[in-house]
C-alpha cells in the first residue's frame, strides 16, 4: 500500500514539473513543490519501509 502511495506521489511531483513550465506565473514555486513531494516519494521506500 505505501509503495502505490509512493508511486502516486512521484507521478504527481512530475506533474507538478510539467506544470512549472505550462503556467505563467508561481512557476518557481510549483517547481520546488515538484521537487518537495518526489523527495516525499522516495523518503517512504527508504526510510519508512525499510524499518518494517
Amino acid at each position: 500500500m505505501m509503495f502505490a502511495i509512493s508511486l502516486l506521489l512521484f507521478l504527481a511531483g512530475m506533474y507538478l514539473f510539467a506544470l512549472a513550465f505550462v503556467v505563467t506565473s508561481f512557476q518557481g514555486l510549483i517547481f520546488v513543490a515538484g521537487i518537495l513531494v518526489i523527495s516525499l516519494a522516495v523518503f517512504i521506500p527508504v526510510h519508512i519501509l525499510r524499518k518494517s
